[in-house]
């Protein structure tokens, strides 16, 4: 178990007998908010919990979002961060992920909650940073609809943050991974206002996908996010993602060139929020590799975190300060990204070392060693495997083994299996896969489809309410259902047409790196 002890939530009556009440208007530190109520849940929609990131604060650390008089509404999704149209990836549509992209507006800081219809005083806390390779994505994603866990008794925050150049550009003058600090910012404010929407602020998860997780795994046992949460889960992220200086730097001196100014917070002031996201497909073929480190990420994005070490590094070293975690990745985690676009069957030995040599100073001795582990799988599924690993597989193993070593908590470690038959059953278990499942939202009509995620045939009956449950165990009581893993028995959880424990799985592939 956790040896973080729960903190004592602060004083709320006025808020949980106005939630005993049905009284849908709820007090915060800035201000009354009024929500609505659905079948399932009283949903709370664009609550700021900081202020907007407009004028001086536009590069700056997060701060406070002044009071207001009277009630604001919250009954409707608000503005999301300046971003890219993200609505699809080649043949596949993603707008389930990522809602109608873009809406305009300064005060974006925001975030929403679900709580049960008949919240109790105490109920555990799940909050869900959202994906979208550092430049796009909001809460207003479909998926990210968090009535399921509102159902099941718990309240779900899902945070709003800085993206792209305001989010994650390295500036000699303002302060690194803003979107990160806005992260943290929201943390507080949910320590501060929780258990006024029936949450119990001593039992916080925070959750995240993707980009979402690095920021998670970034935040775990760090100095400046202490006691803001108990628990952590990092879905199809890594610890071992973040960016050096260096490569940071390669990005920013980009941006420079392409807006013809000074890359400085100074420099970027004047610039409209339309000119700093009109750059952002000139930078997607940055050489990001350096003497001393590979493209952590493949060259999918050229945002990320800038740290001095990476995450699973500094876990190692500093521990996890008691917080239990939940990790995991999709076996086919790459062919998101290859599918949409190719026939996975033309994949070429060409293909499996170009991609090794993206991330291994021995590709030939890494692909060597796929083929060694898998010796039935033809070059497609090699080509999968090796690209997935590298963005995102290798790093969740390194992050979830630094975990198991500290001692001072427990590690679980899932993959995640079910195949559709979307993009004729090339798509695989991609990157994404199991966030209809944990929200327990696989049956949205959007993903269904020859072009969407889920594919044209229903997934197993049962897969959705198992994996979700497992999700709201784990937030409840730090166990979603199996056993941890250790280093001395590393033990996963396959999740899929059958769910198994695995002692060792993929070791041999994993030793290669």
């Amino acid at each position: 178990m956790s040896t973080r002890t729960e903190r004592p939530e602060p004083s709320s009556t006025a808020g949980i007998t106005a939630l005993a009440q049905n009284d849908l208007v709820v007090p915060t530190t800035s201000g009354r908010i009024r929500g609505r109520r659905t079948a399932s849940a009283r949903v709370f929609l664009g609550v700021p919990y900081a202020a907007p990131p407009t004028g001086t604060l536009r590069f700056a650390a997060p701060r406070p979002h002044p009071s207001w008089t009277g009630i604001r509404d919250a009954a409707r999704q608000g503005p999301t961060a300046p971003q890219p149209p993200r609505g699809r990836l080649g043949r596949l549509d993603l707008s389930p992920f990522f809602g109608g992209g873009w809406e305009p507006g300064d005060d974006y800081l925001t975030l929403n909650v679900w709580t049960p219809l008949e919240p109790e005083a105490r109920a555990p806390v799940i909050v869900f940073v959202h994906c979208g390779a550092f430049i796009a994505g909001s809460t207003r994603g479909p998926v990210y609809d968090g009535a399921g866990f509102a159902r099941d008794g718990v309240v779900l925050v899902t945070v709003n943050y800085r993206l792209g150049i305001p989010g994650f550009l390295h500036l000699p003058d303002a302060p690194d991974n803003r979107g990160r600090l806005d992260v943290i910012a929201a943390l507080r404010w949910v320590q501060d206002n929780i258990s006024r929407f029936g949450g119990n602020p001593g039992n916080v998860t925070l959750a995240g996908q993707s980009a979402g997780a690095m920021i998670v795994a970034s935040i775990v046992g760090a100095p400046d996010a202490q006691h803001s949460y108990r628990r952590a889960i990092v879905q199809s992220g890594s610890g071992t993602a973040a960016f050096t200086h260096e490569q940071a730097g390669t990005v920013s001196a980009a941006v420079g060139r392409e807006l013809g100014v000074e890359p400085t917070a100074a420099g970027l002031a004047d610039l409209s929020d339309e000119h700093l996201v009109s750059v952002l497909p000139s930078l997607t073929d940055l050489d990001l590799a350096t003497d001393d480190a590979h493209d952590p990420l493949g060259g999918i994005t050229p945002f990320g975190l800038v740290l001095d070490r990476q995450p699973a590094d500094a876990v190692a070293d500093r521990g996890a300060s008691g917080t239990d975690l939940l990790i995991g990745s999709n076996r086919d985690e790459s062919s998101l990204y290859l599918a949409p676009f190719r026939d996975l069957r033309d994949s070429t030995e060409a293909d499996l070392h170009v991609t090794a040599a993206r991330f291994h100073p021995e590709p030939g001795h890494l692909v060597a060693a796929y083929r060694t582990a898998r010796p039935s799988a033809s070059i497609a599924e090699l080509h999968v495997a090796l690209l997935g690993d590298g963005m995102f597989g290798v790093g969740t193993r390194r992050y979830a083994d630094a975990h198991a070593q500290t001692g001072d908590a427990r590690t679980f470690v899932y993959e995640f299996t079910w195949r559709p038959d979307a993009l004729d059953g090339q798509l695989g278990s991609c990157h994404l896969m199991e966030l209809p499942f944990v929200f327990d939202n696989a049956d949205l009509p959007a993903l269904h489809g020859p072009d969407a995620l889920l594919g044209t045939q229903p997934p197993p009956d049962d897969l959705a309410a198992r994996v979700h449950a497992a999700w709201v165990r784990f937030a409840a009581q730090g166990d979603p259902g199996w056993p941890p893993y250790s280093p001395f028995l590393p033990t996963v959880e396959e999740i899929g047409e059958t769910w198994r424990s695995v002692v060792g799985l993929h070791t041999q592939e994993y030793r290669a790196w």
